[in-house]
């Protein structure tokens, strides 16, 4: 989830989202690559969209902050629309990170999904930020994998785990280290339909969950 401010004087449309971390594996370290890797990969089309009659840049702007000892209240609570909260642990369901909608603010990341490079984060953020995984999973000859791609897609050799193996075998599918921010990923947001109130929109929803060690909370 983030927020969004329209700045038309200086043709600039700004996203601001905190990530928030919590959990036994959580600490300040990982969470400040997460939110670099967010910011990084997200402003890395440089994108500029069409906006009223103007074209606007458009800039994510991540902060992020590590609170070990926040409680589950302060979660359900929360109404700034800019927050993010992530559970971070050795063990996840499913063994593999989540978030709780297309379209929220909080979710539970597994830690050896978080190497530096990864681009979960990012990925994971995309859904934060109301975008699926696009519906054809194999789009060898395509070129670079965008970012809202999963785990298992089909690509050109050279973004597989292992390029010398052949497509959907073991090895043979889609290595999220090569995954990119796309312009059509920032296009896919419809940005320009949002709506705004004094220059301000929500570009997500409030899920505010709390997540325990081993699920969500109830």
């Amino acid at each position: 989830m983030g927020e969004v401010e329209i700045d038309i004087s200086g043709k600039q449309l700004f996203i601001r989202s905190n990530i928030i971390t919590y959990g036994n594996h959580a600490d300040e370290l990982i969470s400040k690559n997460i939110a670099e890797e967010i910011e990084t990969m997200w402003n890395e089309p440089a994108a500029t969209i069409p906006f009223n009659k103007n074209d606007l840049r458009v800039a994510f702007l991540i902060k992020w902050s590590y609170q070990p000892n926040i409680q589950p209240e302060e979660i359900y609570s929360d109404v700034n629309p800019q927050n993010n909260f992530f559970r971070i642990e050795e063990f996840a369901p499913g063994n593999i990170s989540y978030v709780d909608d297309i379209g929220c603010n909080s979710g539970y990341f597994l830690k050896e999904n978080l190497y530096k490079g990864s681009t979960t984060a990012a990925h994971e953020y995309g859904h934060t930020i109301g975008l699926k995984h696009p519906i054809q999973l194999d789009i060898r000859g395509k070129g670079h994998p965008g970012i809202m791609y999963p785990r298992g897609t089909l690509v050109d050799p050279q973004f597989q785990y292992e390029p010398q193996k052949p497509a959907g075998q073991k090895g043979g599918t889609l290595n999220p280290v090569y995954r990119r921010v796309l312009l059509t990923d920032i296009l896919d947001l419809k940005l320009n339909t949002l709506s705004f109130n004094n220059r301000y929109a929500l570009l997500g929803a409030f899920t505010n969950n709390y997540h325990t060690p081993f699920g969500p909370g109830l």
